[in-house]
């Protein structure tokens, strides 16, 4: 099936049940089993089934095999947010005394994570040139456990070497672990260009109307293989997990990855997404094609307008042909689309300021994705726990602001825009 279909359809047996065209919710947090050799066989994965919300939902079962059939993945499991999913993927892999290298462009939430609460659990991070991937190699050792980087950045809007990224992960066997978040599932499949696993915050594009908190994780066929052949660096999936009667995740016929975070993760910490606000995102996926073209194609206009406006210094956006990456966007994204996130540089930090200060119809919020056209200061929020000296070599200036842009007509939008800059 194609994605159009794939995001209506997938996942879903309306022939099965009470023929609901609509996705039920099952709105429980519990389940009642045939008898007591039933609930044994869930437990022991001698059956497949729901055992309690915090692990499995139908109505979140729905959305995730939607979603990794979108992702061209093997499986996907949900979380209650976008950082839930980020934490996961990387615990998943790594613990006390391993490492991990993530990208020099990174959302501001996944960098203060990464290199601050994951170093209290003793992983350490270090930091590679995405642009290039020239320094990714030497920093890999015998306890790297993934590399983490974005497809499409935020808010440095830009694209990473991806091909030399991956080539150098599986000449070492390290994982790589890719947000899609900005790009979106309509627009790459970072699996189809050899990408392991990949997170999103579904609070973003795949909500559209910042209805709903969420997050979701996404593997690609054959995991259970690379484990096995690294299994030196990936020992606790080819190894009895004591605390799930000794599994070895590597001997089950399922999908390793997924397997591990709802039997371990989910399990013990809980992060799990409420029915309702997977119902919710079941029903906005069933658009996503069609708003993220529409986000792609009103950016594309408010970029043209930005760069040829002469109070603004720079505008990074992917779509314009005299952008750094748009030979990039022209290859990997669906008819070079570039999604709706833009970012552009004036003179100083006071106009930034009054250039947020001065719009009507964009609204001052730090969430993207969203029908209605937002914009913000990131070094001042989403990026504010980073030193000046971090922002700049994040590529994140104290005179950049971003702009998600929305569904409204462009018209509107830039007529605002040029009475803010005005």
């Amino acid at each position: 099936m194609e994605k159009e279909t794939i995001a209506i359809h997938a996942g879903y047996n309306k022939k099965q049940g009470n023929g609901e065209m609509a996705v039920p919710i099952s709105q429980t947090t519990a389940y009642a089993f045939r008898d007591s050799e039933h609930a044994a066989n869930l437990f022991a994965l001698k059956e497949l089934g729901p055992i309690y919300t915090r692990l499995t939902n139908p109505t979140t079962d729905i959305l995730e095999q939607r979603f990794a059939q979108l992702e061209g993945g093997a499986a996907a499991i949900c979380t209650s947010s976008g950082q839930a999913a980020s934490f996961f993927a990387v615990a998943n892999v790594a613990e006390a005394g391993d490492n991990i290298i993530i990208s020099d462009k990174l959302y501001g939430g996944s960098v203060s994570l990464f290199t601050y609460t994951c170093k209290r659990f003793g992983i350490e991070t270090k930091i590679f040139n995405s642009d290039d991937a020239s320094n990714l190699e030497e920093l890999i050792d015998d306890k790297t456990k993934a590399i983490y980087f974005e497809s499409l950045s935020n808010p440095q809007i830009a694209i990473p070497a991806l091909e030399k990224i991956v080539e150098i992960a599986k000449k070492h066997g390290v994982l790589t672990i890719c947000d899609n978040t900005v790009a979106s599932a309509a627009l790459f499949n970072p699996i189809s260009w050899g990408v392991d696993v990949v997170v999103h915050s579904t609070s973003k594009y795949t909500s559209g109307q910042g209805t709903a908190l969420g997050g979701i994780i996404v593997e690609r066929d054959g995991l259970a293989e690379f484990f096995k052949a690294n299994s030196n660096r990936y020992s606790h999936f080819t190894t009895p997990d004591e605390s799930y009667h000794g599994l070895v995740y590597t001997d089950v016929p399922l999908p390793n990855f997924c397997l591990r975070i709802r039997l371990s993760l989910l399990r013990d910490i809980g992060a799990t997404p409420a029915p309702f606000n997977s119902w919710l995102l079941i029903q906005t996926l069933e658009t996503l094609g069609l708003r993220v073209d529409k986000h792609s194609d009103n950016a594309l206009e408010v970029a043209k307008f930005l760069e040829s406006h002469p109070k603004v210094k720079a505008v990074n956006y992917p779509g314009l042909k005299s952008n750094k990456y748009y030979d990039r966007a022209q290859k990997y994204f669906k008819n070079g689309k570039a999604s709706g996130l833009i970012s552009f540089d004036v003179e100083s930090f006071e106009d930034a300021k009054k250039v947020i200060d001065s719009v009507k119809l964009f609204s001052v919020v730090v969430n993207i994705g969203d029908s209605k056209s937002l914009i913000t200061h990131p070094a001042s929020t989403t990026h504010s726990q980073m030193t000046e000296e971090e922002l700049l070599k994040a590529g994140v200036n104290p005179v950049t602001v971003r702009l998600s842009i929305g569904l409204e007509n462009p018209i509107d939008l830039i007529e605002d825009l040029t009475q803010a800059l005005n």
